[in-house]
């Protein structure tokens, strides 16, 4: 038999490898630069909010903004390069991170030209969110088999579907524009949303790549054209995350900033979307529902109660930081809880 290079190169497990490292290298390479580029221009760096933590004001002072830069140039690099570039999932990925990244990129250019902590309005920011999210899907609904374009999958129970018609266009929205949101609200401390995210892409790596290829009977998982590829771009994200962890960890040199936060949490949700495993987002991001939660919470109890609190601070990292844990702690702690639920999640494709 004549070994043949073009097949090997056809091989999704070796593109997604090269892909994570050709998005880590990039990282790596570039971090210091787009460091040293955004301290020049970002003179204050980041404004940091005087309702928070006290201590934030004096450690985080002065460290720059928009680092997600450097994640979105690596990944779409790792992407374009390894990716099939006749996937439409694919151009889909890469539309909604360059809409929600721009849409963060704008917000965090306010905030650094103006000194606020506040930039643009909820509700500007909804409006570009949900309409990004709509084109998503509808593109997503497009070029999903018809019998499962508007069903909804329960993790654990292989056969347990419901088609909920045309009410899962909406539903579909907000788990894209929630999911955006959500990790928005994580990115508060050094490192912590980096890393969450680094565990949610790997479970819906290997989701992913079994949904789109052959091995999706085998795990009793519906086979969905398309979405093999997109374990690429996923193993992608994960080199950009990994190489930006390396100038995010504490003390960090550079912020992820809204510009990596909405666009990275707007792509969780699309792929979820995509493998048709929305409500198993939940469970493998459950620390980002958990700090939306809380900040949910937190607003409604302080409405309703004539202004007390219900946790110390929100979104809860910050609670826990005022019950008197460390930044350090706080984040690994979290992690580790990501982790356990990315593995409860990724056991759903072995369970019968």
């Amino acid at each position: 038999m004549l070994f043949n290079l073009a097949d090997v190169f056809n091989s999704l497990p070796l593109r997604a490898f090269l892909a994570f490292f050709t998005a880590l290298f990039l990282a790596l390479a570039c971090g210091g630069k787009l460091i040293d580029i955004l301290h020049r221009h970002q003179a204050k760096g980041q404004p940091i909010r005087e309702d928070g933590p006290q201590t934030h004001l004096q450690t985080k002072k002065g460290t720059p903004t928009m680092g997600g830069l450097l994640i979105l140039a690596s990944t779409a690099a790792g992407a374009l390069l390894w990716c099939d570039l006749k996937n439409p999932f694919v151009w889909i990925s890469l539309l909604v991170i360059f809409i929600y990244g721009l849409t963060g990129f704008a917000d965090d250019y306010i905030k650094v030209t103006r000194q606020t902590a506040n930039a643009m309005t909820a509700k500007m920011k909804l409006i570009l969110q949900f309409a990004t999210a709509l084109i998503a899907v509808g593109v997503i609904s497009y070029y999903t088999p018809e019998a499962k374009r508007f069903s909804l999958a329960f993790p654990y129970f292989a056969d347990l579907a419901v088609n909920i018609s045309w009410f899962y266009i909406p539903f579909a929205m907000v788990v894209i524009a929630g999911s955006s949101n959500a990790v928005n609200i994580s990115d508060g401390l050094d490192g912590l949303a980096a890393g969450l995210c680094v565990l949610s892409f790997l479970v819906f790596t290997a989701i992913a790549y079994i949904c789109g290829t052959a091995w999706a009977p085998v795990f009793h998982q519906t086979t969905l054209p398309y979405t093999g590829e997109i374990a690429v771009l996923c193993a992608a994200v994960i080199g950009g995350c990994a190489g930006f962890l390396w100038f995010n960890a504490p003390k960090a040199k550079v912020f992820m900033g809204d510009t990596g936060s909405l666009s990275l949490g707007a792509l969780l949700g699309t792929i979820a979307v995509m493998t048709k495993h929305e409500i198993l987002l939940a469970i493998v991001g459950g620390v980002f529902v958990m700090e939306a939660v809380s900040v949910m919470i937190q607003v409604f109890w302080f409405r309703h109660t004539g202004g007390k609190r219900f946790f110390r601070m929100a979104p809860i990292h910050h609670h826990f930081e005022q019950l008197g844990w460390s930044e350090t702690t706080v984040t690994v702690r979290f992690w580790l809880i990501a982790f356990i639920l990315a593995v409860l999640g990724a056991s759903s494709l072995v369970v019968l």
